[in-house]
């Protein structure tokens, strides 16, 4: 068993495309009309296997959920980071909205952001081995 795919709910797809690849660097892996919506993966440019879906919240339980945790000021997920400083500093450049200044938890250095299509997304740096 392996982890190759994982959803983000959005409020608007295209939105979402422009903020995940132009502001957070992903690249996109797939991008295939399904009705009304798309298939929208996108994918790290440093390798590896793991897809992000950019999944639509249409469905009112997603929406609500979604919701919920952002209210709540929840990050939906978490992406891991080399060096949290700096990847804050890049991202305040390009406007990025934080709702938490980089910070230490424990051994780990964190930092919170909205994705500007209705989550709060986590980045992390992780100890030094």
């Amino acid at each position: 068993m392996r982890i190759k795919l994982n959803s983000v709910l959005v409020d608007d797809q295209s939105k979402a495309l422009t903020f995940y690849t132009e502001v957070l660097g992903f690249v996109v892996s797939q991008d295939v009309p399904v009705g009304e919506f798309r298939w929208l993966t996108v994918r790290s440019p440093e390798g590896g296997e793991t897809e992000l879906t950019l999944e639509p919240n249409a469905n009112p339980a997603a929406k609500a959920y979604q919701e919920a945790l952002f209210g709540q000021g929840i990050p939906l997920t978490a992406f891991e980071v080399d060096d949290v400083k700096a990847e804050f500093q890049r991202l305040r450049a390009k406007g990025v909205e934080f709702t938490t200044e980089p910070m230490q938890a424990g051994p780990v250095w964190i930092a919170v952001f909205s994705d500007t299509c209705g989550n709060l997304i986590q980045i992390y740096q992780p100890p030094k081995a």
